[in-house]
C-alpha cells in the first residue's frame, strides 16, 4: 500500500495542543504517532532548539508520519517502537526528562477502514487486529484456541459484553467445525447469537474491542506505564491522554489521581505517615471532550475524553 493511504483525524487536536503548553525549546513525545496530525502541530511550534520524539508500532503509521514530518527536519525522530518502551527510546535519545507527552489511546481511521488489518466488523478481512504487524499470534488465534472460559472472561472483562456467554458458545461451536479465519464470519455468528440491542449498533462491537484490547494487550500496557511516564516529565511538563472508551478511561482517571494523591494513611490519622509526596495535579477534574461541531465531521471522536496531569 502507499504511504499516502494512511489517513487519520486527529482528535481534540487543539485542545490537546494547549494543554501541552507547547515550549518552542521543550522536549516532547507522541507515544501514538498514528499519521502524525498531532506530532505536526506539535513540530510546527518548536523552535531548532526544540524536538518531538515520536513512537509508534505500527509499520505504516511510522512510514507515513515519517513522510509527513519530513519538513521539520532534526527536529522529529521517529522510532518504531510500542509506547510501553519509551524509557529505552529516551535512553538512545541521550534524554533524562520530557517537558509533555501526549497518548492518543485511539486506533486510527485507517486501521479500521483498511479490511486487511482486521479491526473491522463492517468490513470482511482477515481476523488479525494486530497494532504491531511484527506479532505472531492474531485474533484469529485467540478466537480458535482460546477455552471457552478464557473468551468470557476478556468479552467481559475487555468488552463489557453481557451477552459474552452467549458468544463464547456460539465461536466454540463453530469453530469445531472449521476454524474461523474472517471478520465476516466472526460478525455473522455473532449477529446470530446476540439478540437486537435495545440501544443499536453492531452486536459484534463490544467483541471486537474486546478481541483487540486483549490481543494488543492494551489496557495491561497503560497500566503498566502511565505512572512512569508522569515520573519522566519535568517540572511543570504535562502528559495528555486522549481515551475512547470508559476501561482505557478509568485507567487513566485513576492513576492521576494516585499520582496527585498517593497517602495511603487511613482517613481518621491527623497527619500522613506513610511518607508518600504528590507527583504533581490533575488539570482536568473533569474530561475535555469534543465540541459538536468535531463530532459532526468526525464522527469517531464522539467517545473522546482527554485527561491532562502536570508533573510538580
Amino acid at each position: 500500500m502507499e504511504t499516502g493511504d494512511f489517513s487519520h483525524i486527529s482528535v481534540l487536536r487543539d485542545e490537546c495542543i494547549r494543554a501541552l503548553r507547547i515550549r518552542p525549546d521543550g522536549l516532547y513525545l507522541d507515544g501514538t504517532l498514528g499519521g502524525g496530525g498531532h506530532a505536526c502541530e506539535i513540530a510546527k511550534r518548536l523552535s531548532e532548539n526544540g524536538r518531538l520524539i515520536g513512537i509508534d508500532q505500527d509499520e505504516e503509521a511510522v512510514r507515513a508520519a515519517g513522510e509527513k514530518l519530513a519538513v521539520y527536519g532534526g527536529k522529529v525522530r521517529i522510532y518504531r517502537e510500542n509506547f510501553l518502551h519509551f524509557r529505552k527510546v529516551m535512553e538512545m535519545e541521550g534524554v533524562s526528562s520530557l517537558d509533555g507527552i501526549l497518548l492518543d489511546l485511539g486506533i486510527s481511521s485507517h486501521q479500521i477502514d483498511d479490511p486487511s488489518r482486521g479491526f473491522s466488523y463492517m468490513r470482511d478481512g482477515p481476523l488479525d487486529m494486530r497494532m504491531d504487524q511484527d506479532r505472531q499470534e492474531t485474533a484469529a488465534d485467540l478466537v480458535n484456541t482460546l477455552p471457552r472460559q478464557e473468551l468470557i472472561r476478556i468479552l467481559r472483562d475487555y468488552g463489557e459484553e453481557k451477552f459474552a456467554a452467549r458468544i463464547a458458545d456460539a465461536i466454540v461451536k463453530e469453530r469445531e467445525k472449521a476454524p474461523l479465519s474472517t471478520t465476516a464470519q466472526l460478525a455473522g455468528l455473532i449477529r446470530q447469537a446476540v439478540p437486537v440491542r435495545p440501544e443499536g449498533g453492531h452486536p459484534a462491537k463490544r467483541t471486537f474491542q474486546a478481541l483487540r484490547i486483549a490481543l494488543n494487550e492494551e489496557l495491561d500496557i497503560l497500566d503498566t506505564v502511565l505512572e512512569d511516564m508522569v515520573d519522566a516529565l519535568s517540572h511543570g511538563g504535562r502528559i495528555a491522554v486522549i481515551s475512547f472508551h470508559s476501561l482505557e478511561d478509568r485507567i487513566v482517571k485513576n492513576t492521576f489521581r494516585r499520582c496527585e494523591n498517593p497517602c495511603i494513611c487511613p482517613p481518621d490519622l491527623p497527619v500522613c505517615v506513610c511518607g508518600r509526596k504528590s507527583k504533581g495535579k490533575v488539570i482536568t477534574r473533569h474530561p475535555v471532550i469534543p465540541e459538536t461541531k468535531e463530532t459532526e465531521y468526525n464522527p469517531r471522536a464522539k467517545s473522546a475524553k482527554l485527561r491532562v496531569f502536570e508533573k510538580l
